[in-house]
């Protein structure tokens, strides 16, 4: 797997001359959103698992860490554990309840980190330009050398398991698109005739920034940091899954599927529960992007 593409077609700079988006363009990007049937579909699904993973006390009918070799890979359906249980006689329903905690923090935590850092860096890079721009960009590229999964990896083999070291890893791996889309934005910002403007009547360089140079950032940004949130949780399953992510007895969906592998061929409707919760959140996620993208690729 290759680093994300970075679609720049939707994420275009305001044309020359052009104000930097105002508090009307958000609303109107709303309300497209709104009458879009299909981002409202997967915001409806991603609202119900967030909403089931933060009130997870509440919602799961059971213990997530109990286990019974007695009840081990009773298949979906039972009146008692409506999904079965897995290779411990744990409920399999509240493990992927409980699950989806740790699933969709490993999807958000890296992506805003990466969004903040590479954000930072790439309006850095735009603006100023010259030698600064170089040095940043040409590290940026180091780390295109090498395709995410394989990076996310080996960092990850490196540091050790754990939470920690793997939104860091992952981190490390969102950063390089994410400053390459904020730097291209920035850089055509920098010569805007607003921009312009703002310098003759002799205002500061942070001010400029701060007022013209980030709102117009901001939203290519967020339309493509949106994108790498299927991504991440997909890769952190990945991680979990070699044993490099979340340790046991942490109900995980990636490690859910690797403890669960050895039974696919006993319980298979227990095994591939956790891949259906991974496969339904990135879809999700996925169609919510292009539906921001679509909604924000609009001429002002």
């Amino acid at each position: 797997m290759s680093q994300p593409a970075i679609a720049l077609a939707g994420t275009k700079a305001p044309a020359k001359g052009k104000r930097p988006a105002t508090r009307s363009f958000w609303r109107n990007v709303g309300r497209r959103l709104l009458h879009d049937p299909v981002s409202m579909a997967c915001l409806t699904i991603l609202l119900l698992i967030v909403l089931a993973a933060i009130f997870a006390p509440y919602v799961a009918p059971h213990d997530p860490y109990r286990t019974s070799m007695a009840r081990r890979l009773i298949p979906p359906g039972d009146a008692r554990y409506w999904l079965g249980t897995d290779e411990l006689g744990r409920d399999l329903l509240s493990r992927l309840i409980y699950g989806g905690r740790l699933s969709l923090f490993m999807g958000f935590a890296p992506v805003l980190l990466a969004t903040m850092i590479g954000g930072l860096l790439g309006v850095i890079a735009g603006y100023v330009g010259g030698a600064i721009n170089m040095l940043i960009m040409r590290v940026i590229d180091v780390f295109y050398a090498f395709p995410s999964v394989l990076l996310a990896v080996a960092i990850s083999g490196v540091l050790g398991a754990g939470i920690g070291n793997t939104i860091f890893s992952l981190t490390l791996v969102f950063i390089p698109p994410v400053a390459r889309v904020a730097e291209s934005v920035a850089t055509q910002m920098r010569n805007q005739d607003f921009v312009e403007a703002a310098r003759a009547t002799g205002a500061a360089n942070w001010r400029i920034v701060l007022a013209h140079v980030v709102p117009n950032v901001t939203g290519p940004i967020l339309s493509y940091a949106s994108s790498l949130i299927s991504v991440s949780i997909v890769l952190a399953a990945g991680l979990s899954f070699l044993g490099l992510g979340i340790t046991p007895p942490e109900p995980e969906w990636g490690l859910m599927l690797n403890t669960l592998r050895q039974s696919i061929y006993v319980a298979p409707l227990n095994a591939v529960l956790p891949g259906v919760m991974i496969f339904i959140t990135s879809m999700c996620f996925n169609l919510m992007s292009d539906g921001l993208r679509s909604a924000m690729d609009v001429k002002q």
